[in-house]
């Protein structure tokens, strides 16, 4: 009776079950896959653990890690940037694919230092102030507004000290530096369609914020607009793991040293700029290249200064001890009618890195060589990624070397050690000197150059910078800034 039923039982199932239309037949085989002996020997018993588990243990197998207290901003509507669990249902305002999920925070960071600077023709004692804010609204999980905004200016504090008569306090309200729209046009259609698709297209439009190469060929807000047509990509003909191709276009606030106005000031309101950024991983390394055409949209101001600003970078570690990246950016095509060209020649930059037995003691070398007056596509500071020397703080003035590379031939070398990860120290030691048509700096240069900084809180930063630059042209006098500062996140 038991199997009588069991029987029953197997042919109502088959009967429930959906038809198949395949045949039966025995299970085939790769002709190419060939059996082997088996061999008992070729397998171990397995481990015996006498020691009771310890999940305190395991924690210090890797350094002892634990969670880390986030410091969540001051303004948070809606869902957390940080919170745990479960993310909801979402709202299906732009259909079932696509949830909207509102959420409103406010974050970023203050800054306060205080220095004593002297740039070679004033002396000054400052305390900086700056603000920085961003307004970050969430719509979907792809979609955003985002607004980044300095109440105060980039400097913007009490002079207190020195030889200079504007001694006092100091500050300019300015609008925001940037405020776009940002989103996903694939999960845009799927939204409208009700079907996924099966590609991705990240895009942005409104004053723009972009950063190519860490900033040494582009690093600038403008007005206009990027958007990904190829993302996440990648070639078995030409061996390319992944690649990412970006065009942009800007129409407004292009930042660059290209464009002067009749009393030789930077004309951030006379230039368009039209380009694209592609990004590959190849040969076991990261290939970069660019390109931005850059338009006069005002060449009442010595003539039409539009031009063509190319890059290619590449970056690899080499025998696991020397981490490369070399960077050549080339300035084509402008021709000024006053014959003095503002963006002409190449600049070439090599950065290295060397891994020692100690992950935390970094030394490096960083070089470069510039030809004529090379600008990069957009974005202040041809050289703040070579050395300290060559870099200021937006806050007091720092003083720095000439940091344009133009006829000039430099480098830095220094020393980075991190302590147990909780703390930098950088000490470096910079150099340049003019060649060719001296386009640049007259005279060789030497900086020196110290940095500590360690977290004293979740929130709280403390840094100290101290420089001296050694000019050896008669008509300047040197360099000289020691700061500190204290940054608290927001």
């Amino acid at each position: 009776m038991r199997g009588t039923l069991t029987g029953l039982a197997i042919v109502g199932a088959m009967a429930a079950a959906p038809a198949y239309t395949a045949e039966w037949k025995p299970a085939e085989r790769d002709p190419t896959v060939k059996e082997v002996p088996f061999d008992k020997e070729l397998f171990k018993k397995d481990p015996e653990y006498t020691v009771t588990y310890d999940p305190e243990a395991q924690i210090e197998i890797y350094g002892g890690k634990k969670p880390v207290d986030n410091a969540k901003p001051p303004i948070e509507i809606g869902r957390g940037l940080y919170d745990p669990g479960e993310i909801g249902d979402g709202i299906q305002i732009f259909g079932p694919k696509n949830k909207l999920f509102p959420a409103f925070s406010v974050f970023g960071d203050l800054r306060t230092a205080v220095a004593f600077n002297d740039n070679g023709q004033q002396e000054k004692a400052i305390i900086g102030v700056a603000t920085n804010l961003n307004f970050n609204l969430e719509l979907t999980g792809t979609e955003r507004i985002h607004m980044f905004w300095q109440p105060l200016d980039d400097i913007s504090g009490l002079e207190f000290a020195g030889n200079d008569e504007s001694d006092g306090v100091f500050n300019e309200r300015n609008e925001p530096t940037t405020l776009f729209f940002e989103g996903d046009l694939g999960a845009i259609v799927t939204s409208i369609t009700d079907e996924y698709t099966s590609w991705d297209m990240p895009f942005a439009f409104g004053r723009v914020p972009l950063l190519f190469q860490n900033g040494v060929w582009f690093d600038d807000a403008f007005l206009g607009a990027a958007i990904t047509p190829l993302v996440a990509q990648n070639s078995s003909t030409f061996d390319i793991t992944n690649f990412d191709i970006t065009l942009f276009a800007g129409w407004d606030e292009i930042t660059s040293d290209a464009f002067t106005n009749n009393a030789g000031e930077q004309a951030d309101h006379e230039a368009d700029i039209y380009g694209f950024a592609g990004f590959f991983d190849v040969q076991e390394g990261y290939l970069e290249l660019g390109y931005a055409y850059l338009h006069d949209t005002d060449d009442s101001s010595g003539g039409d200064q539009s031009y063509h600003n190319l890059t290619v970078a590449f970056s690899k570690r080499y025998y696991g001890k020397v981490a490369n990246a070399t960077r050549l950016i080339v300035n084509v095509g402008q021709e000024k009618t006053n014959g003095v060209n503002t963006a002409d020649g190449f600049l070439l930059i090599s950065e290295n890195a060397f891994i020692t037995s100690s992950i935390t003691l970094i030394p490096y070398a960083n070089f470069f060589v510039g030809k004529d007056t090379p600008q990069k596509a957009a974005g202040n500071g041809n050289l703040k990624q070579v050395g300290l020397s060559f870099e200021t703080d937006a806050l007091t003035g720092f003083p720095k070397l000439d940091d344009t590379g133009h006829d000039a031939i430099g480098g830095a070398i220094g020393v980075e050690y991190l302590f147990g990860l909780e703390q930098q120290v950088v000490a470096e030691i910079a150099f340049q000197t003019p060649w060719d048509d001296e386009e640049g700096i007259n005279d060789p240069e030497v900086g020196f150059g110290v940095r500590y900084q360690r977290p004293l809180s979740n929130r709280l930063i403390f840094r100290a910078d101290a420089m001296y630059g050694l000019r050896f042209d008669s008509n300047q006098e040197d360099l000289f800034g020691i700061r500190a500062e204290l940054r608290v996140k927001l």
